[in-house]
């Protein structure tokens, strides 16, 4: 989540020393050697509750959710039922922040109401399927735990002491009011005495939950009337993370300025690319416009995406049918897209509300193996709509991707030297299964708009 309102800003040992005065004013380098909380040797799969439900959690919810994911999905690799936004933060029907919004040292409680036993509860309950429980989490100190001036566990001092009010914790837009109430953070100063143990104490409390993934919304850097730098939150957090001794994933998002690309990938296992998916204001889950920009943000963060840290595309918008706001067409395109670039995939759609067709889309093992392997492809030329994107795989053969994002029909044609190769080849296609024969010198197609085609070519050497 990072709803519309975006647009109002825009059990281990540690063998690292950091310096508290580096970490603070905005230039900390990332830290050679760290070993991060989950090592992420793969892209995730599975689902998060944001596209389809909004704020409207409740474990009654998400456990039907996790109930589909074990029984239809899990098989294909499907693990992650991840809650967005809504579980905790205060969002109480009256529209206001209860003292149980947060515990007396300041740590976020979920919502009682919805969540009246706990997350721990739901996060059994998804390990008893064979799944893994996700929550969504925001940097800095929360300004109603600021006014509470709450005593930071095991220690002697309070949040007050470590907080800097005069900058925003996140890029969250504090001027502008949520159900009545503003909501925000202010920076932690973590050359203040109780910092560290403010965030290990966070980190601490969902690790005992059993959560497996945090999704950190509202993180960048940036300057302005209202700079933000998240980078030391990051830091700490991925430090707590690792110190819980639980295998955490930590999924920042979003829209991050790829000039600090190697910090992130340094302490998360992920970054969103680029604003929402979600296509808000519209019956839909998303548009084919919001598809679009990924092509574009994605191919500069490639390089940086392998074991460990994995660039996120946000949720795959497939699953509902018509409600997408895809055509099939469309759909196929951007589950393309997404395996191509080894982005996780995490379904936006209700998975009670499979549809037949979409279901077979999203359980394709020859495109999802694409996405697991690991190997992100990348465009020979975004000059025009027709693009071909490729890369080599650990046996010798290449995917190749082949996109028409223009409106009208076009031909497609790629010669094999431009993939990175000579001679003649055989071309194998993934959707629909087939063999394709053999080809001398490249590969030729006409496509629908916003079609595509999804390739094993293996050269014969």
């Amino acid at each position: 989540m990072n709803i519309h309102l975006r647009r109002f800003c825009c059990t281990a040992t540690f063998v690292i020393i950091i310096s508290s005065a580096m970490i603070v004013t905005g230039g900390p380098a990332a830290g050679a050697g760290f070993q991060k909380a989950q090592p992420a040797p793969r892209p995730y799969m599975g689902w998060s509750s944001w596209s389809s439900m909004r704020r409207h959690v409740t474990a009654a919810k998400i456990e039907a959710q996790a109930r589909v994911m074990a029984a239809r999905l899990k098989k294909y690799g499907y693990t992650y039922i991840n809650i967005d936004s809504g579980w905790s933060n205060g969002y109480y029907p009256d529209g206001k922040n209860h003292p149980n919004s947060f515990d007396k040292y300041g740590r976020p409680m979920p919502n009682h109401y919805e969540f009246p036993h706990g997350i721990k509860a739901v996060a059994a309950y998804a390990h008893s399927l064979g799944l893994k429980l996700g929550i969504y989490m925001s940097p800095g100190l929360k300004i109603p735990v600021w006014k509470a001036n709450c005593r930071i566990l095991g220690t002697p001092y309070r949040v007050r002491q470590i907080a800097d009010p005069k900058r925003w914790g996140s890029t969250f837009p504090h001027h502008v009011p949520i159900q009545g109430a503003y909501r925000g953070s202010y920076a932690i100063n973590y050359n203040k005495p109780g910092a560290q143990a403010y965030i290990q104490s966070e980190a601490d409390l969902f690790a005992s939950w059993g959560v497996d993934f945090i999704k950190m919304d509202w993180v960048a850097v940036r300057g302005g009337k209202h700079p933000v730098d998240n980078r030391a939150d990051i830091q700490h957090w991925a430090m707590a993370l690792k110190k819980t001794g639980r295998p955490i994933w930590l999924e920042l998002s979003a829209g991050q300025n790829i000039k600090y690309a190697k910090f992130w990938t340094t302490y998360a296992n992920g970054c969103r690319l680029d604003s929402d998916i979600e296509a808000y204001g519209t019956p839909y889950l998303t548009s084919w416009q919001h598809v679009l920009l990924r092509f574009r943000e994605a191919p500069p963060w490639a390089k940086y995406a392998g074991p460990g840290y994995w660039n996120d595309l946000d949720s795959l918008e497939v699953g509902n049918g018509n409600r997408d706001g895809l055509t099939p067409t469309e759909r196929q395109t951007a589950m393309t897209l997404w395996c191509i670039s080894c982005s996780p995939i995490y379904l936006g759609a209700n998975l009670r509300h499979l549809t037949a067709g979409d279901y077979k889309m999203v359980t394709n093992r020859a495109v999802l193996a694409i996405d697991q392997a690991g190997r992100v492809a990348t465009p020979i030329s975004q000059a025009s709509p027709q693009q071909v994107w490729r890369v080599k795989n650990a046996d010798g053969s290449y995917t190749v991707a082949l996109f028409n994002l223009a409106n009208l029909p076009a031909r497609i044609t790629v010669q094999w030297r431009k993939v990175g190769f000579t001679g003649s080849a055989t071309v194998r296609d993934l959707w629909r299964h087939r063999d394709l024969g053999t080809s001398t010198r490249g590969f030729s197609t006409v496509l629908a708009p916003h079609a595509s085609r999804l390739l094993r070519v293996t050269p014969k050497t």
